[in-house]
């Protein structure tokens, strides 16, 4: 008897357990529900983005950056469809930290490559450098320049730093690249930054060709982060 009662016990402990089990699942669903919405309200009504003094940036353009004479994709990306087509592709990651309110100090670094068509010899093309950045973003009212949006801000940027152009069989170009030009930043959420700029480009060196300049159309997208919460991540993962 005593078997039997312990059989009878355990059995309904464990129908106990299987009642419960989707219970608590759903209710875990529920939070994650909860906190996701809360989470996309809260990115909605953001206005400000971290721009402050302490604060950090990290992310990436589309595009190389360098100017070249193989490379005329738009916004670093061209894939030809026809046979024999060619294409060059193009990143350009950046990170920085915020000396001062709006201002900010950082690195690029820059990454290409570009094939051209088979009617155009083929050639291949690598692109590299790396170069110290700063920027600088517009208040709004600031030199005469209000906002287009209620979530965006202009910014002016400019770098300078060793960079590269080495075509096969082409023109070779290897020294000290720079940049400058206005750009626009659209903060989706008050971290997240959407960009666009024109700027100014120019290598200056040795090799076949001792000049190339060009004016670039530039994407990409921004993550700020606020010094605490970067400091924070940094610890965690120690």
């Amino acid at each position: 008897m005593m078997k039997t009662n312990y059989s009878f016990s355990a059995t309904a402990e464990t129908k106990t357990e299987l009642l419960e089990k989707p219970r608590s699942l759903g209710k875990n669903l529920n939070n994650a529900l909860l906190l996701t919405i809360i989470m996309i309200l809260g990115a909605v009504g953001m206005s400000q983005a971290q721009l402050a003094e302490g604060d950090y940036m990290i992310g990436t353009d589309l595009g190389s950056g360098i100017t070249s004479t193989a490379s005329n994709g738009l916004f670093g990306f061209n894939f030809g469809l026809n046979e024999g087509a060619g294409y060059n592709v193009g990143l350009a990651p950046k990170v920085g930290y915020f000396v001062a309110d709006n201002f900010m100090i950082g690195a690029i670094v820059n990454l290409g490559f570009t094939k051209s068509a088979k009617s155009e010899g083929a050639s291949e093309s690598t692109l590299y450098g790396i170069q110290a950045l700063s920027r600088y973003y517009l208040a709004p009212g600031e030199k005469g320049v209000d906002n287009l949006l209620r979530n965006g801000r202009f910014f002016m940027e400019a770098n300078a730093g060793f960079a590269g152009v080495n075509v096969k069989e082409g023109p070779t170009t290897n020294g000290f690249a720079f940049g400058f030009g206005p750009g626009y930043s659209y903060f989706i959420t008050d971290n997240v930054g959407l960009e666009t700029s024109l700027k100014y480009n120019g290598l200056v060196g040795g090799g076949n060709t001792t000049y190339q300049h060009s004016l670039g159309l530039n994407v990409g997208l921004q993550i700020h982060l606020p010094s605490s919460q970067a400091k924070r991540a940094v610890n965690d993962n120690q």
